[in-house]
């Protein structure tokens, strides 16, 4: 029975702890960095009510010092999934009949704790766990989390108040129903707060969810499931499962109650979990929903009006800011022929101040790439740069040292040829690709940008010129999903720049927004007569 309608208003964006020395937040999360690294954690996987232990256990070791052990965590297989879709659909019907008003409040609640209790230590692990300096920790498991939890309650609760119109007699209403079934959460390592939303975005709908993180991110993903038990999340809504992607996806998309795919990571993978899903719709019981956001080749376009120190600032924030490893950082630059070689040298004079070491030293500005698989990856490209007659060079940076940690120096490759490999494909590090073009064709390298990459997820235009910002607006209409102006092409702020983008960067349903919301509702129309009519015959068919 409802006995009010319970609406949330909108809130106001988390603000952004500095960490300046003397700050009571800089002395908490050192000594929550502290803390953390002098024990070993045992993470279980979370299934229905249950904390699940196996014989078989992964390491979890900070990037930027690999021979140190957090702790470990417990693999899963096939049986472990099956017994967490189990677990969501035996409490679907009793998730999904909870009011609204106490559904929202687990996630307010959520959303407390992680603004004061648990600040320090979802910040601590994402440093260590994932090598992101305080900053980035800061803006990304403290803030835009928090901000995420916040923010949907009061979408949805605008969504619930959204009604049709009725005419006299009838009563006209709208239901937003869970979906039918449970959703499939994979998310990725690289932010925290992503692997946060994805989960708790259909759970907040009445959803049910089986997640399965990055195991790059175990290390926060637990913390952040430790604090939605102490919110009141029921037993069985989310379960936690570390099991490998192609086991994860050979049993959710094969199984009947599959309802929807809730996905950041890399256009491969995703392709092929739309082909499977496609090919196995007669399997299921409603057409599941598909939301992904995956790669990026981001791109900033710097015109002949541009601020030369604007220019530098937003690349060298862009590029380098948790080394590159954002999908929406900065990895190609389209440099005027006026401006090229003072943008050049001030940024080389910038990248020498960055200092690159373990998060535990907060003037670090670079950390580590995630793991060994990334920096080989990464460490190959440079290797081809430096072939002959690659048609590229290392203009900046380019060393590279996993001894201690996975450290990739804040690099930066010039070539003369636009379509390069490092302008075209997604590298997801440290790594800059700039290309100078002659100042009088803007118009021909809009054209440029907007045709050499397949992905379309953000960039941004540097120009003082208003009517070259006006060109870049309309001829990029299509190339990004999150646009800038006179601004690095990453940061997006929950409630104010909602995140998304299209062609090969995924499916634009835009995390922070309304419009991710809807993807998790299945709407029911009811309409109700009053007074109903009890003669077939309408006026019409009188002739007196």
């Amino acid at each position: 029975m409802n006995y009010g309608d319970f609406y949330y208003p909108l809130p106001a964006n988390e603000p952004v702890l500095t960490y300046a020395p003397g700050t009571p937040e800089k002395a908490a999360l050192k000594n929550a960095i502290k803390e953390l690294k002098a024990q070993k954690i045992d993470v279980p996987m979370y299934i229905g009510g249950e904390e699940v232990r196996t014989d078989k256990t992964s390491a979890i070791r900070p990037p930027h010092d690999h021979k140190h052990s957090l702790g470990v965590y417990h693999n899963g297989d096939a049986n472990h999934v099956k017994r967490a879709i189990n677990a969501a659909l035996r409490v679907r019907d009793k998730w999904a009949a909870m009011s609204w008003e106490n559904r929202a409040n687990i996630f307010l609640k959520a959303a407390d704790l992680i603004a004061g209790k648990y600040r320090a230590y979802m910040n601590a692990t994402t440093m260590l766990g994932q090598s992101k300096n305080a900053y980035q920790a800061e803006i990304d498991s403290a803030c835009e989390l928090i901000d995420f939890l916040r923010f949907n309650v009061h979408y949805l609760s605008d969504i619930y108040r959204q009604q049709p119109i009725s005419s006299a007699g009838v009563n006209n209403r709208m239901e937003y129903r869970p979906l039918e079934g449970f959703v499939f959460a994979l998310t990725p390592f690289n932010f925290t707060a992503i692997g946060g939303n994805l989960p708790t975005s259909p759970a907040m709908c009445g959803n049910v969810v089986v997640w399965k993180c990055s195991n790059a991110q175990v290390y926060s993903a637990q913390m952040f499931m430790r604090i939605l038990k102490e919110a009141g999340l029921p037993d069985g809504v989310i379960n936690l499962v570390f099991v490998s992607g192609p086991v994860m996806g050979e049993v959710c998309l094969h199984h009947p109650d599959f309802a929807g795919l809730h996905f950041t990571g890399s256009t491969a993978v995703f392709n092929s979990m739309w082909e499977t899903i496609g090919k196995n719709t007669g399997l299921y019981k409603s057409y599941p929903r598909i939301v992904g956001e995956t790669g990026g080749k981001d791109f900033v376009m710097v015109h002949r009006s541009a601020d030369v120190d604007a220019v530098v600032t937003a690349l060298a924030r862009g590029a380098f800011e948790y080394q590159g490893q954002k999908c929406s950082a900065a990895s190609r630059a389209y440099l005027p022929s006026n401006l090229a070689a003072e943008i050049k040298s001030k940024l080389k004079m910038e990248i020498a101040t960055m200092k690159m070491g373990t998060v535990e030293d907060f003037t670090n500005f670079i950390n580590a790439v995630i793991d060994e698989k990334s920096f080989d990856k990464l460490a190959g490209y440079l290797k081809d740069v430096r072939k002959r007659n690659s048609g590229a060079r290392i203009i900046i940076g380019g060393k590279c040292d996993k001894t201690e940690g996975y450290f990739i120096e804040p690099t930066v490759i010039e070539t003369t040829d636009p379509k390069y490999v490092t302008m075209c494909e997604e590298l997801f590090g440290p790594i800059l690709t700039i290309y100078v073009y002659d100042e009088n064709k803007y118009e021909e390298t809009l054209k440029l940008v907007d045709t050499t990459s397949p992905y379309s997820l953000t960039g941004s235009i540097m120009a003082h010129d208003r009517f070259a910002i006006d060109a870049a607006v309309n001829k990029l209409r299509n190339a990004a999903g999150n646009f800038y102006i006179n601004d690095k092409p990453t940061g997006a702020v929950v409630g104010q720049q909602p995140f998304g983008g299209a062609r090969a960067s995924g499916t634009n349903d835009k995390a922070g927004s309304m419009l991710n919301l809807y993807r998790w509702l299945s709407a029911r129309t009811i309409k109700e007569t009053f007074v109903s009519p009890t003669d077939y015959r309408y006026p019409f068919m009188k002739e007196k």
